[in-house]
């Protein structure tokens, strides 16, 4: 007949602890690592390779196997994401031509880390479909709706040039894309400066007419920026971020119809007008070249000269070197 020897209260005390302590130690372990992770802060607009590379989750594993966890901060344009950069608010983001060359000159906080290749088509100059405006140089005395500071601010630049004219000769409004568009439908502008996909929209619309894109005038890159001493110190990340936007760039090349579905609720643009967008835009993400760095330099020097930024740059100064 075997006998049940019960625990003394005094070891049933003990044991309840060390459960107790072995539980809390559980928790507090995965808490503890991710507290020592590095947060890696990345500004992303809705239209673009990193929102896809938001969406399909492959970054954050790829990073988080090298001690770093992941932040997103939504931006309506790159100068506003820029200009976040330069405040230290993110680490990481996406902008066209222009935006980078006013963030340089009011900081020397960024490197350009890499870049999409051109895309001229993805910009554009338009005008109403059944208006009088038939030529770039008709546009002389008229109200010209843009985004100051992003890249349609060179094309429009470029475009007057050719045409003879400077901005002295037009009435710039500056506005947001959405204000822009209004502005532009009820009549209040004569032109509208616009890039994909708020431009395909545009074009899918009745009353839009494209009187000049940036073919011949703008190369339209994408670059990617970092916060100058998160680079210096963060090299490997962002070497994973770059090969995982290559990732995404090599699918969505291929695919531009599931892209174009995966886009439209975020965007707000119904998907067969984002798949023309996506069909002008560019893909292969590299290293910026001297080339593309003599391109951007021509921006700045062109808008030093019309007193747009406040001071000489030097983009070489802030590209970000191999291997660092």
């Amino acid at each position: 007949m075997s006998v049940l020897t019960l625990a003394s209260p005094a070891r049933l005390l003990r044991n309840v602890r060390t459960a107790l302590a072995l539980l809390l130690l559980a928790l507090i372990l995965p808490c503890a690592a991710r507290a020592e992770e590095t947060l890696i802060r990345i500004g992303y607009q809705k239209y673009g390779t990193l929102v896809l590379l938001k969406g399909r989750g492959t970054l954050e594993p790829r990073l988080s196997a090298l001690g770093y966890r992941v932040s997103w901060s939504e931006f309506p344009s790159g100068p506003p994401l820029l200009e976040a950069l330069n405040a230290g608010a993110i680490d990481f983001g996406t902008a066209g031509e222009t935006p980078p060359i006013f963030a340089q000159a009011a900081s020397d906080r960024l490197i350009y880390v890499a870049h999409e290749p051109a895309a001229p088509r993805g910009e554009a100059i338009l005008v109403q479909k059944d208006g009088p405006i038939r030529t770039v140089a008709e546009l002389r005395g008229r109200k010209v709706a843009l985004n100051k500071g992003s890249n349609v601010h060179y094309l429009l630049v470029r475009a007057l040039e050719k045409a003879g004219l400077t901005l002295s000769d037009i009435t710039p409004v500056y506005l947001a894309p959405a204000d822009a568009r209004a502005a532009f439908e009820r009549g209040a502008v004569d032109a509208w400066v616009i890039w994909d996909p708020f431009l395909a929209a545009a074009e899918a619309g009745a009353s839009a007419r494209t009187l000049s894109d940036g073919t011949g005038l703008v190369p339209n890159h994408q670059f990617y920026l970092a916060a100058r001493d998160f680079a210096a110190k963060h090299g490997p990340a962002l070497d994973a971020i770059i090969a995982a936007v290559a990732e995404v760039d090599t699918w969505a090349k291929d695919n531009t119809e599931a892209v174009a579905r995966q886009l439209a609720p975020s965007v707000g643009i119904p998907a067969p007008i984002l798949a023309t967008a996506l069909a002008r835009q560019s893909y292969g993400v590299r290293p910026l070249d001297a080339g593309v760095i003599a391109e951007q330099q021509r921006i700045a020097d062109t808008f030093r000269e019309l007193g747009l930024i406040p001071k000489a740059i030097g983009i070489a100064d802030a590209v970000r070197k191999p291997g660092s």
